[in-house]
């Protein structure tokens, strides 16, 4: 099923010259694994705190969405190209990519009259989304990033949601409602995650596990 994970190659082949400046300047995959979270936290705690008063700080979102998908990319790449994968990288790109999520998603509780349901159940099933793919491994299978709902889609549809609400063109209302049908679709690719998973076949979502496999 058709997700922006698709994209990913091309992606990196136009961040791969600056992969290449990064790693000549001595970074590493981890740091910038634990630099995308730790800034992932910073922007979340700005839009809840700041956007109430200020709207336009929902711009943030699309920004930081994309710079972080840019971020995820360059770790993996900074690990597999350069030889930096470890088991402590494994653990930091789930931890950290879990917690960023959330955090992002639940940072639009600072919009007025949202519901928190319908964003806690996608942030519950966003979370549940990587679950369903690490847990391939646990039964042979490899790590799965199938969609529909996959961690780029979801950061397409909370930067989406971020331009609209910052240029003030969507209230509450519409918000919840396209949170209701990514959570269907969270949903669904659970389901997607777990059947490929059990069949352990050799689709396009399937990926070995190393350090820097990212959505």
């Amino acid at each position: 099923m058709a997700s922006i994970y698709a994209l990913k190659g091309r992606f990196q082949d136009l961040l791969r010259p600056l992969v290449r400046r990064l790693h000549a300047a001595g970074a590493t995959a981890n740091q910038v694994t634990v630099a995308a979270a730790l800034v992932s936290l910073a922007v979340a705690a700005l839009v809840y705190w700041g956007a109430p008063a200020r709207p336009w700080l929902f711009a943030l979102l699309p920004l930081w969405m994309f710079a972080r998908m840019a971020l995820n990319a360059i770790d993996g790449m900074l690990a597999r190209e350069f030889g930096q994968q470890s088991r402590l990288g494994a653990y930091l790109n789930e931890l950290c990519d879990v917690v960023s999520d959330s955090a992002l998603y639940l940072s639009l509780l600072a919009l007025a009259g949202l519901h928190a349901a319908p964003l806690l159940a996608f942030a519950l099933l966003a979370a549940l989304t990587e679950y369903a793919g690490v847990l391939g491994l646990m039964v042979g299978a490899p790590r799965r990033y199938d969609g529909p709902m996959g961690k780029s889609d979801r950061a397409f549809v909370i930067g989406a949601l971020g331009l609209l609400l910052a240029l003030g063109w969507i209230s509450a209302w519409p918000v919840e409602i396209v949170l209701v049908l990514a959570s269907m679709l969270c949903a669904w690719t659970v389901v997607r995650r777990v059947r490929a998973g059990l069949r352990h076949d050799a689709a396009p979502g399937a990926v070995s596990v190393r350090q820097g496999e990212r959505e």
